[in-house]
């Protein structure tokens, strides 16, 4: 939506400097992504953005909102100055959710799967709706109030991806997208060192259905056993979807095939219909059959709802699955790691129909606590339980992924960091194998599957 540089500083409270006609078409916190006509929030954090204000307005930002006074040096530019850039993101933000008040948001968390729980539900609402929904991964404080303020003013439908590293997290986000609808992907491990365990995620992702209205809808993973706990935290009404008898929207018949592809039949209350998959890997059913049930929910018909999820594409490094000119079969998960999300990739490795070997690429899972050393080792034994042939174990959980495929036929190489892992998998590597990538981001395991593919 657009914004005027005095609806800006109105909402902020700011101070506005320069022309005031400036408006803003969209909005961003990186200048290097930054699209003529658009605002600039300059945020601190790692780097201060206050540093690429003058690289915001080179590449033709219509405006900048910040904390620094720049009139002298920017003569002629119009600036937005506030005491904090980050409230000033979020005021931006109630500014734009208020706009959109008849548009319904449906806010997605869970341990793993919020990425694509997202991107195949604005898919399975889009061939009917008007949605608008969170690029990426922009589910924190800032990603959040950057997706309600990149809503179109005829949106229909907002879907808002929303992570939490601390106690709360979920609950801010909540006051900003003010969220009708809320989908829990399941209760697993990730951030669980900052979070308190596994009983402490339970706790933070619950505040999403804490916040729904009583007229609201909550979607729940009927394969969690978290599921019953959340359900009473909202007074929300509650739909749950799996493979069960008694899931309210569920999936039979799942097949994979050989290069991942997904398909199964979606039976619920408004009908019963085939669904294949535009995302790869048998993990992907759950989150689909979420997506789904919000769609209807929302008046979506049936055959629209699956016509859209097999048209649903997800963010890159999630299950990319390239066949290099060699005859390798790359599995690029590396965005992200976390044991259920680990566990889903071996999984989908041990499934690629392949005439060479299976090799595991496996970095660390970073940010679980006290429980890493078993969750590594699990890992580890999984891979050796399903055949893979070589692992390849990244980084300073190295030997606790080997410790768990110890006694296996499995074949196990430690090594310290993402060159050495590149230049043990050159080495392993033949026509015919099929080798998966996958770690934590800070590990950078994505340079080992761009170079295998030739996409660095």
């Amino acid at each position: 939506m657009d914004l005027t540089a005095g609806d800006i500083a109105a909402a902020t409270r700011g101070e506005l400097v320069g022309p005031t006609d400036a408006i803003a078409t969209s909005m961003t916190i990186d200048s290097r992504v930054l699209l003529p006509g658009a605002g600039f929030v300059a945020l601190r954090g790692e780097r201060d953005g206050h540093d690429f204000v003058a690289d915001a307005f080179a590449r033709g930002a219509s405006l900048a909102v910040t904390a620094v006074r720049f009139e002298a040096s920017m003569p002629g530019a119009t600036l937005v100055c506030v005491d904090d850039t980050m409230q000033a993101l979020t005021d931006m933000a109630h500014l734009a959710r208020s706009r959109v008040r008849d548009a319904t948001v449906v806010g997605i968390t869970g341990s793993a799967g919020k990425t694509a729980t997202k991107d195949l539900t604005a898919a399975a609402l889009g061939r009917t709706r008007r949605v608008h929904a969170s690029p990426s991964s922009f589910n924190n404080e800032a990603g959040v109030p950057l997706t309600l303020i990149g809503a179109p003013d005829d949106v229909e439908v907002v879907v808002v991806e929303m992570g939490a590293r601390f106690n709360g997290n979920i609950a801010d986000l909540a006051v900003i997208a003010q969220p009708q609808v809320g989908v829990i992907t399941h209760i697993g491990m990730a951030h669980a060192e900052h979070l308190g365990g596994r009983t402490g995620i339970a706790r933070v992702k619950g505040e999403l259905l804490e916040a729904l209205p009583a007229n609201g809808l909550a979607v729940l993973n009927a394969e969690c056993d978290a599921t019953d706990a959340l359900a009473r935290r909202t007074a929300a009404r509650v739909i749950r979807v799996g493979r069960s008898a008694t899931s309210d929207v569920r999936a039979v018949d799942v097949t994979l095939d050989g290069e991942l592809h997904l398909s199964f039949v979606l039976e619920s209350a408004w009908g019963t219909a085939p669904v294949v998959l535009g995302l790869r890997g048998e993990h992907q059913v759950e989150n689909a059959l979420e997506a789904a049930a919000v769609a209807l929910e929302l008046g979506v018909p049936l055959d629209d709802v699956a016509a859209g999820l097999a048209e649903a594409r997800t963010a890159t490094r999630r299950m990319d699955l390239v066949r290099t000119a060699g005859g390798v079969l790359v599995i690029n998960d590396a965005y992200n790691s976390s044991p259920t999300s680990a566990a889903a990739a071996v999984r989908s490795l041990a499934s690629l129909d392949v005439p060479g070997r299976r090799i595991a690429v496996l970095g660390e899972m970073l940010e679980i606590g006290d429980a890493s050393d078993a969750e590594h080792e699990a890992i580890g034994a999984l891979a050796a339980a399903s055949g893979i042939d070589v692992l390849i174990a990244v980084g300073r959980q190295s030997e606790r992924f080997a410790a768990g495929a110890s006694g296996s036929r499995v074949s196990v190489l430690t090594v310290a960091d993402r060159d050495e892992a590149l230049e043990a998998v050159m080495r392993e590597v033949q026509s015919g194998d099929a080798v998966l990538v996958k770690a934590s981001r800070a590990v950078g395991l994505e340079r080992v599957a761009e170079s295998l593919t030739g996409a660095s």
